[in-house]
């Protein structure tokens, strides 16, 4: 008897390993995983709620703290209470995941083709956020703000944007919960990006060049520079001033980076990319990879990795901006404006100053003088390794990527797959086995003008100069200097 349970035992301890390493097997040779709609996370992660020291507060031009009351003419209480929270979980309500499962979960792919190409031992896997309604990852964000504005009553929505991607976004949420919707896009791509603006357009936005005559902060900057190719700081000048000088009181701003509840949002992203590496077999990952420019798709990847970091893990995370616009490699940590006419308050960042001027690169949604004050701290705690890639081999990697994946990137993301391509020749020269996923924020098929001026040998390699940066700062008040952590 004991020796038939013996017999009964192993034989199922062997059917058992067989059915593991038929699952192993077949995760081996999976190109993508694709979750279920109910095993789509139904809580944003705050990554405030495990810092090891909490981000400064903003403050108002006084140098004091502000509160809830002060951001109210910006923005909906609701949001304004995420914003604010110290809560490590925030449930996202039905009505957004309703629309959220129109595209989500997004796929997690295999980079076989690239591995190949590389000739490397690393493991390469991306995210794709290319797959929503306005092809980045900015809808996630959208959505939620468009609904919880609608629910305080709120009729129309302003905001800028760089490449057209967060206006297009934006666009087609308030679509959805019928608000009105007013973008002032940075004019450089207002210019190069004409289809962005019939997007926008198409969903019922409407898109004007910035700076614009529309506003006394374009007017001013038009009066100083008439041939200012515009920014991302002068955009939110604009559209936070037609916002707050609504007097119905029924028009707010949106962002699409920066602030604490939009990198909240976003962390969708990693949470889902943690099930679906579970389901490839991966149990350990070595690097996270995402460009970075405000920093909502390097938080919406990341964050949910880095509380693993924070909790023993052995990641390495990587946030990859441009050499023309390099806050997190070149900026100063201290208070800063979000914009250029001094409408938002002081926030605590990696900046290059309010008033620089970015080169005008294809990559737009990069083109932001500060980052998240969240990154911003993940990085002053040493959580992050910071990299800066110049515009020529990042389009030189997306060209590679393209023909060795098949899919035509946003240049946005071009300089994470840059700084993939550098991981995983390392990878190679040192024999290592490795890990890799990287956020590929966004499709571009809307950015082809950039490839076509690559192709023809029109584009240039620019390095912001630190002599500019230092005379940008330098004209900071003198609250804005922030005692280090120790």
């Amino acid at each position: 008897m004991v020796y038939m349970c013996f017999y009964k035992q192993k034989r199922k301890n062997a059917e058992t390993n067989e059915r593991e390493n038929a699952q192993v097997k077949e995760a081996k040779m999976m190109t993508k995983v694709q979750l279920q709609e109910h095993e789509m996370p139904t809580a944003w992660y705050n990554l405030a709620a495990d810092l090891p020291h909490p981000v400064p507060p903003p403050l108002g031009g006084d140098g004091k703290p502000i509160g809830p009351d002060q951001l109210a003419a910006v923005f909906p209480m609701n949001l304004i209470e995420q914003e604010m929270s110290s809560e490590r979980w925030i449930d996202i309500p039905q009505e957004v995941l309703a629309i959220l499962y129109r595209w989500r979960p997004s796929p997690l792919h295999r980079a076989y083709g690239l591995e190949k190409a590389l000739k490397t031992p690393a493991r390469i896997y991306y995210k794709n956020e290319g797959v929503s309604a306005a092809g980045s990852h900015k809808p996630n964000t959208a959505v939620p703000q468009a609904y919880y504005n609608k629910v305080a009553g709120i009729e129309k929505l302003t905001t800028e944007t760089g490449a057209g991607q967060w206006g297009s976004a934006l666009s087609f949420a308030c679509s959805q919960f019928g608000l009105g919707c007013k973008i002032y896009m940075v004019k450089s791509s207002y210019d190069h990006k004409p289809y962005r603006k019939h997007l926008m357009q198409t969903w019922g936005g409407v898109c004007v060049a910035s700076p614009s005559t529309q506003t006394k902060a374009g007017r001013d900057i038009l009066a100083a520079h008439p041939d200012s190719p515009g920014s991302l700081g002068i955009a939110i000048s604009e559209a936070v001033e037609e916002a707050v000088s609504d007097p119905s009181g029924k028009t707010k701003y949106a962002l699409g980076s920066v602030l604490n509840h939009v990198m909240l949002h976003q962390t969708i992203i990693g949470l889902e990319t943690k099930k679906q590496l579970a389901i490839f077999g991966e149990k350990k990952v070595d690097q996270i990879i995402a460009c970075a420019g405000g920093g909502s798709n390097f938080a919406g990847l990341s964050f949910p990795f880095l509380a693993d970091k924070m909790a023993g893990a052995d990641i390495e995370i990587i946030p990859v901006e441009p050499t023309s616009c390099p806050s997190l490699t070149k900026g100063k940590y201290c208070y800063d404006l979000g914009d250029v006419a001094g409408m938002t308050p002081y926030l605590p960042m990696y900046t290059l100053g309010h008033s620089f001027m970015p080169h005008a690169m294809h990559a737009g949604g990069l083109r932001y003088h500060g980052m998240s004050p969240l990154v911003s701290q993940a990085l002053r705690e040493g959580l992050l390794n910071p990299s800066s890639v110049p515009q020529l081999e990042c389009f030189k990697a997306a060209v590679l990527f393209a023909r060795s994946e098949g899919l035509v990137v946003a240049p946005e993301t071009s300089h994470a797959v840059a700084q993939v391509i550098r991981e995983a020749e390392k990878a190679r020269e040192e024999g290592k086995e490795k890990v890799i996923i990287f956020g590929l924020s966004g499709h571009g098929m809307l950015d082809l003008q950039g490839y076509a001026d690559y192709f023809a040998g029109l584009l240039q390699d620019y390095e912001y100069p630190e002599e500019e940066v230092k005379a940008a700062i330098a004209a900071l008040p003198g609250f804005s200097t922030i005692a280090a952590i120790h």
